[in-house]
């Protein structure tokens, strides 16, 4: 393992690589702490000692932003709003026709749509930070609390001064797609993955300083072997796959004969990743959303539909919340497979090249076989995706922590993901160069 390190920084053109994606992530990180115009820094940072973290949607924004986003720096809005308009681009190929012409066209039409999810990202930005300057200046970013610093985050709030937040806020964001793609052109892995998981990894210290000082070391240490734990079972589910073995028949072009091989298609566990789990979060944040919308402000009770969903929805260590977040993690995996995943389609490219899988008639009987097994592989893949997401709920319950738990959710598996995929390709670029690679 110390030797195949020894070899990456030997070898010129890897370190060269490496260097530049560090580089690219320090630049980054110290984005990220450097607070927007006019945002009184002492007060936010008085309100961060006041408030743990935050629940919901805006608890998720945080986590990939690395805290950024309550820091109200000129990074705050993170990669959220690239993921957001990835999200809604994949969505649109299935209602808009010219979407999904684009995405058959190749690189072309991959160049279009990348160049769609740009602009969208950009107007997504403008949006969200017009929302997170709305709800900065209104005293209601860390929520109903009676902190005075948590009333006055900015130091002036003239239309002008809130624009200018507004623009540097926007233009961050666009700084940030543009480092991802330096990174994926120039250094190791996707540069978007692995900025969520720069983001992610810089809040892990300071939720496990957290557990130490307020749970003590006993705590401290089961979190720490639980997180292990967890951490091994999601390596061996995200690399669990079904394979489904694919012929080819020979064909004969002229003189040459081409085809006969024999392959597999590839159908994993968990083939939906995060989004499902991102899917969740965002739909329940909705209900606290419109409870705090109609909660009186001059103190008189409020109606009970609001009362029951304060009680309820707010907060993620009641078991309701955890039933219905359950469900609708294993909803949203089945929509979102169905989605990314055409069997009819995967059918018909094999059919048009003469594969076929053993036993299994082509055409409309290929396509049956597939969806047969793609639905029960969802089942075992989308219940792992639900219990996986509760583990930061439990632990909200069990020993206090806040939603952004190091070890679960979202969080774990990114952080996994991304790990994996970098190292793949660390190790695919030793093999090429003829040395033995990072992975036995």
């Amino acid at each position: 393992m110390f030797s195949a390190i020894a070899r990456i920084f030997r070898t010129p053109d890897l370190r060269r690589k490496i260097g530049f994606t560090l580089a690219i992530v320090a630049i980054y990180r110290l984005g990220s702490n450097i607070p927007a115009p006019f945002v009184h820094f002492p007060n936010v940072e008085a309100c961060l000692a006041q408030n743990s973290g935050t629940e919901g949607l805006l608890g998720l924004v945080n986590l990939f932003s690395g805290g950024a986003l309550l820091q109200l720096s000129i990074f705050a809005l993170g990669v959220m709003p690239y993921i957001t308009a990835t999200i809604i681009t994949q969505l649109l190929r299935v209602v808009i026709p010219h979407f999904e012409a684009l995405h058959k066209e190749g690189q072309a039409g991959q160049s279009k749509l990348t160049q769609y999810t740009r602009y969208l990202t950009i107007a997504l930005a403008l949006l969200q930070s017009t929302t997170l300057v709305t709800v900065a200046r209104s005293g209601q970013l860390f929520g109903n609390t009676d902190v005075a610093a948590c009333q006055n985050l900015l130091t002036n709030d003239v239309w002008w001064a809130q624009l200018l937040i507004i623009v540097a806020m926007t233009a961050g964001t666009g700084l940030i797609m543009w480092f991802a793609e330096l990174v994926t052109e120039r250094g190791i892995g996707n540069g978007m993955s692995l900025l969520i998981f720069t983001s992610i990894a810089a809040t892990f210290p300071g939720a496990m300083a957290l557990i130490w000082e307020t749970k003590g070391f006993e705590t401290f240490l089961m979190v720490l072997v639980v997180g292990v734990i967890v951490m091994g079972l999601v390596v061996f589910v995200e690399q669990s796959q079904r394979r489904i073995p694919v012929q080819y028949a020979k064909r004969m072009v002229g003189r040459r004969t081409y085809g006969g091989t024999n392959t597999y298609i590839p159908i994993k566990v968990n083939m939906a990743g995060v989004i499902p789990v991102i899917f969740a979060s965002s739909l329940l944040y909705i209900p606290a959303l419109i409870a705090q919308f109609n909660t009186p402000q001059d103190g008189s009770t409020p109606a009970a539909w609001v009362t029951w969903i304060t009680a309820n929805f707010t907060k993620g260590d009641h078991p309701i919340y955890m039933l219905v977040y359950f469900l609708l993690i294993i909803g949203f995996t089945y929509f979102y497979v169905a989605i990314t995943f055409n069997p009819v389609e995967v059918a018909d490219n094999m059919k048009k090249y003469g594969g076929f899988i053993p036993g299994i008639r082509a055409g409309r009987p290929t396509a049956e076989y597939l969806d047969y097994v793609l639905t029960r592989i969802t089942l075992p893949g989308s219940i792992y995706l639900g219990l996986i997401a509760l583990i930061p709920l439990i632990a909200l319950a069990v020993v206090n922590a806040n939603q952004n738990f190091p070890f679960g959710g979202a969080s774990i598996l990114i952080i996994v993901g991304v790990g994996l995929e970098t190292v793949k390709q660390i190790d695919a670029q030793l093999q090429q160069r003829h040395y033995e690679g990072l992975l036995r």
